[in-house]
């Protein structure tokens, strides 16, 4: 039975009823004791391990103002009852959206959740913050009593800091941090988590919250997390090829991914808007600023398609062609992952050396 209940003052805010549980914590929704219309939400610890994840979202998140961050506004780790005091989102999780939907979400809505995602980490990258939690359940979607297909950028919020760094953390602290979870909870993770995370010798980086977020938009276009080397189109076909590529850039190695959010961004509108004109002809879609597109650097052409296609590619990603004579596969999750990675990008099985 929880110790916290309903009437019960915590700071200036009186608790009025619960909104969300989970292994170590408590959210509820509260009342300001004088001002009745000041509605706000406070994270409480369960368990004395979760008070270190309070304190650590605490400070992570402070200072940090932009509208797709749930905005902290009160943070106290020694009182009584220790808390931490949150804007109120009304709506659901985007846990909760993706499971409602699970042949995957409108086109139109994914691409506004994406939007909204990458500028949030755009700020927090910017403060030099990592999330290093990002799934589903950490974005809330502030939609009140409207249906998700008239969601908005604005609307689109990310908490759940607790296991955020600075660049002044290392990843050893938060592999400690970690292994408090429950199995639940850490499996939840993992399944978002960048290949080069998970033999805990690599620090967290950009590139890393945007792998967990190419896991996200798969699952947003298709309902289900990616498996082995399939594009979300190869799982709903009404998906543009367009975000494929994108998706293809986050759910990559890492010297393979995306650099920044602001990157994604501005190669998604790009991709995007030459869409249209592109399905009217047969000429492909101009590649990404920055990229060589001459076949002796980053992109080289498809011998079938003639489409512009990563150097290292096994195969096609617009016609599926063939494009080595062996085909290198993981023997755990049989993916396809390219001749130079040491560990699968699907699974994170250490591979062996290619002859």
């Amino acid at each position: 039975m929880s110790k916290y209940q309903a009437g019960m003052r915590i700071s200036e805010y009186v608790l009025e009823e619960p909104i969300g549980t989970g292994s170590f914590g408590e959210v509820w929704r509260a009342r300001h004791h004088v001002w009745a219309n000041d509605l706000v939400a406070i994270k409480l610890p369960t368990e004395p391990e979760y008070v270190r994840y309070l304190q650590r979202e605490g400070i992570v998140v402070h200072g940090i103002r932009h509208e797709n961050i749930i905005r902290v506004l009160g943070f106290d780790p020694y009182a009584e009852h220790p808390y931490l005091v949150m804007e109120l989102v009304r709506g659901p999780s985007l846990r909760k959206a993706i499971e409602e939907n699970r042949k995957g979400l409108p086109i139109g809505v994914v691409l506004t959740v994406i939007r909204g995602i990458l500028q949030a980490v755009e700020a927090a990258h910017a403060a030099s913050v990592l999330h290093r939690d990002l799934k589903p359940g950490n974005v809330l979607l502030d939609l009140g009593e409207r249906p998700i297909t008239d969601v908005r950028v604005a609307d689109v919020k990310i908490g759940d800091f607790g296991l955020g760094v600075s660049n002044a953390d290392t990843l050893r602290s938060i592999a400690h941090s970690a292994s408090l979870d429950r199995d639940d909870k850490l499996v939840g993770t993992l399944a978002y988590m960048a290949p080069e995370l998970r033999d805990g010798h690599n620090k967290p980086s950009p590139p890393s919250d945007l792998f967990s977020i190419g896991v996200i938009l798969f699952e947003l276009l298709t309902g289900e997390r990616p498996a082995g080397a399939e594009l979300p189109s190869s799982v709903r076909p009404e998906v543009p090829t367009a975000l494929d590529e994108v998706y293809r850039r986050l759910y990559a190695r890492q010297d393979s991914r995306y650099e920044s959010a602001r990157a994604v961004l501005n190669d998604m509108d790009a991709r995007l808007a030459a869409v249209r004109p592109a399905r009217s002809g047969s000429v492909p879609p101009p590649p990404p600023s920055g990229w060589d597109a001459d076949g002796s650097g980053a992109l080289r052409a498809c011998s079938s398609c003639n489409h512009l296609v990563a150097a290292d590619d096994q195969f096609c990603t617009y016609c599926g062609h063939q494009l080595t004579r062996r085909v290198r596969r993981c023997p755990a999750c049989r993916g396809y992952p390219a001749a130079r990675d040491r560990f699968c990008i699907f699974c994170g099985t250490a591979l062996p050396l290619e002859e």
